[in-house]
């Protein structure tokens, strides 16, 4: 789910195209190793919606710095538009809080070869990401175990990989959860039970929210995961309702 701002609606919308002079809660800057020419956003989510809120023109200096106000930590992202055609590529998410982000990539390893320093929920989003890129590893391990298995007609490794496989997305799904309780005085705790099991049994979803501290409850991330539960119950007793009638 970390693109479903993708999918709902994309609509890039200038506000403040510029740096200079321009003050905030919030100090973000770096550099882009090899970046000699491009454009580089810094955007957020309103309303489901992508928004620009500032931008920099680079034109041989890869550094950077922006400024801008958070009421609360709140995910923000870092587009870089290398003028290639491709919308959705080079794209940075990182918790911006009150206080300093530090952000330093490179031109061919913009998302990949990323390092942030930040505040606590930022600190805790990229622990979770290093054993999410380990889930997502073997994930692949057994895709590609899954092709040579087919192309052997090897039905008892199709099997035996499905297994695994189920096994696998339970343990990421535990982990998230647990990770999300154990983190429940974050904003992140929310952030990624939307992000990565939102589609978990609502009992799971029930037992985060309940969970998560006063502050938190009342945060963005909190506020959102909060009427999710309560859209699912209502729909879910909506088909409740509709088998009774037949």
């Amino acid at each position: 789910m970390r693109h479903l701002f993708i999918i709902l609606s994309i609509v890039l919308i200038g506000l403040g195209c510029n740096t200079k002079n321009k003050q905030g809660n919030v100090s973000i800057r770096g550099s882009i190793k090899g970046l000699k020419k491009g454009t580089l956003y810094l955007q957020k989510v309103k309303d489901t919606i992508l928004i620009n809120l500032d931008s920099l023109v680079i034109e041989g200096d890869p550094q950077f710095t922006f400024h801008t106000d958070v009421q609360e930590p709140e995910i923000h992202y870092l587009h870089l538009d290398k003028h290639d055609g491709a919308q959705y590529n080079d794209r940075i998410d990182f918790f911006a809080e009150p206080g300093e982000v530090i952000i330093n990539t490179s031109l061919n390893g913009f998302e990949k070869n990323v390092a942030i320093v930040g505040g606590k929920n930022q600190m805790k989003l990229q622990e979770f990401k290093k054993m999410n890129r380990r889930f997502n590893d073997r994930n692949l391990r057994l895709l590609k175990e899954n092709f040579e298995a087919k192309k052997q007609n090897d039905q008892e490794k199709l099997i035996e990989n499905d297994e695994i496989y189920k096994r696998l997305l339970k343990q990421r799904y535990l982990y998230t959860i647990n990770f999300a309780m154990n983190n429940r005085k974050l904003e992140v705790a929310p952030y990624i039970t939307m992000q990565e099991v939102f589609d978990a049994n609502i009992t799971y979803l029930d037992t985060v929210a309940n969970s998560l501290s006063k502050r938190v409850r009342k945060s963005k991330y909190g506020k959102q995961l909060i009427e999710y539960i309560k859209k699912r119950k209502a729909e879910d007793a909506e088909i409740v309702q509709e088998n009774e009638k037949k």
